[in-house]
Parts: C-alpha cells; sequence; structure tokens
C-alpha cells in the first residue's frame, strides 16, 4: 500500500513538471545551453577581407540577429556605422555634425542617460537621418537575465523615456550592453519585434583616459574596414571626434557608401520620426 501511495505521488510531481514547463514565459530547458552566456567577439580577417565569426555563434542566425551584410557584393561597397553612447562629453555632437556634413548616417544605440540630458541632440540625431536604437535603459549584463518580463522591461523602459523626452519612436535595433549576451536574449528581443544588431569590426576606444592616437586608430580602422562591415565606434572618445571628417573621405575615396541597417536586415523603413 505504502508503494502505491509512493507511485501516485511521484506521477503527480512528474505531471506538474510538465505542466511548469510548458507554461509561457518558463525559461527552464532540458538543454541549459540556451541561458549560456557569450561575449561577442568577431576575429579579423587581413587584406580587408569579409571575418567570419566563431562557429559557437551559429545560433544566431535563427534570431535575426546580423553582425555583418553577407550580401554586400564587389560592385557596391557598403559600411554600416554604428555608435553605443551613454552619455554626451562634447564629442557625440561634434561626430554628429561631421556625418551631417558628409550627409552620411549611421545608427545610435543608446541609454538613458544621453537622452535625458540631451534631448535636442537626439532630435538632431534622427532629424539628420540617424537611427534612434536600443542599448538598454541602464546599461545591465543581459546575459544575467532570464526572465522574459525582466528583460522586455530593460528595452521598453528606454522606449519610453526616448517617445516622453523627445517625441520619437524607438527604431526597432537592439545592441547587448558589452555585447555581452545569451542565445535566450536573442530569443526574446526577437519575440519584441527586435533585429539584434552586433559588429564585425571594434577597437579599444572607450577609455576616454586611454585614448589611442588620431594615426594609430585611423591606420587601424582603414587597415580592418571590409564590405559589408558593421563597425562599432564610441562617440565619446576624444580620438573619434577628432578622425571622423578624414575617415569618412578616405571610406569614401575608397568607394564606400554607408547603409541602413534596414538594408542590412532587409527591411523598410527611414528611421526614427515623430510618435
Amino acid at each position: 500500500m505504502k508503494s502505491k501511495y509512493v507511485t501516485m505521488w511521484i506521477m503527480r510531481l512528474a505531471a506538474l513538471t510538465a505542466v511548469i514547463l510548458l507554461l509561457p514565459g518558463t525559461v527552464f530547458a532540458a538543454d541549459n545551453s540556451i541561458c549560456r552566456a557569450y561575449d561577442w567577439y568577431c576575429p579579423r580577417a587581413s587584406d580587408n577581407r569579409q571575418p567570419v565569426c566563431d562557429s559557437r555563434f551559429s545560433f544566431i542566425d535563427k534570431y535575426e540577429c546580423y553582425y555583418i551584410d553577407k550580401k554586400a557584393s564587389d560592385t557596391d561597397k557598403v559600411l554600416y556605422l554604428t555608435f553605443d553612447a551613454g552619455y554626451e562629453n562634447g564629442n557625440v555632437a561634434k561626430i554628429v555634425d561631421a556625418l551631417a556634413a558628409h550627409k552620411a548616417t549611421g545608427a545610435f544605440f543608446l541609454l538613458d542617460n544621453i537622452i535625458i540630458r540631451e534631448p535636442e541632440l537626439i532630435r538632431r540625431m534622427a532629424a539628420n537621418g540617424n537611427l534612434i536604437c536600443n542599448h538598454t535603459v541602464k546599461h545591465h549584463d543581459m546575459a544575467s537575465i532570464t526572465d522574459p518580463e525582466a528583460f522586455r522591461g530593460e528595452l521598453t523602459a528606454l522606449e519610453t523615456v526616448l517617445a516622453e523626452q523627445t517625441g520619437l519612436t524607438m527604431d526597432k535595433f537592439y545592441r547587448p550592453p558589452q555585447g555581452r549576451f545569451s542565445e535566450l536574449n536573442l530569443k526574446h528581443a526577437q519575440e519584441m519585434g527586435y533585429k539584434t544588431v552586433l559588429w564585425s569590426f571594434a577597437y579599444a576606444d572607450w577609455d576616454n583616459g586611454k585614448q589611442p592616437s588620431p594615426e594609430e586608430a585611423v591606420k587601424k580602422i582603414l587597415k580592418n574596414t571590409h564590405n559589408g562591415a558593421v563597425i562599432l565606434l564610441h562617440p565619446t572618445s576624444a580620438t573619434n571626434a577628432a578622425i571622423m571628417d578624414r575617415l569618412l573621405t578616405e571610406w569614401e575615396a575608397q568607394g564606400y557608401r554607408f547603409g541602413s541597417l534596414y538594408e542590412l536586415t532587409g527591411q523598410t523603413g527611414s528611421g526614427s520620426h515623430a510618435g
């Protein structure tokens, strides 16, 4: 009789577990690899060739996650300029002005601080044709977030700040802070209608107290420029502000044009607009 009750309770526990695993938003999985944290890295290739990401990141294509334009052709050379900005120190505005002078546009992945403190600058970015994109509200480690509501909150909170401070609507492109993410994060972003955008080139430009020289930076960036590149630059960098006009001039001389993330991801769209 005792074994009968034990068997009954085991069956009930198994049934309850099955129900929990089927609940919407449940983050449990038989394979916990979907929650594994990754730090994005794209190796560099020589001779201005397109780099290929590490095979361990092969799953990103399932979730509309992009790091390069694989379709770029030799007859239509294109670069995608992206900027991660959490605050303004005088350099962001200089980069916005340099882009405007060349009639070039990029995508700015923002945090709440710069939106709250510099709403006119954000409106100017958008008016010049730049995209206003989501870098989360507070730059947290998104790979540590498994709860879908908590993940959505990081993105929707920034959408709200942007709308309230500037009247603009967010372009639905997301970049995880520090390039740190999990497969589950990409899934949640996709469910929200976001395309995740990583990069195929970045360099050490983020430390304002340890800036590379302009000559060193220009040499490194041009050496690693490749067709279809998604280039990540930090617009708070004094070096980047100093060399932006020179970079744009050189890229144009090499026959590159500056594409939109809407083009990269195969969508139609003209950028941020008044809500």
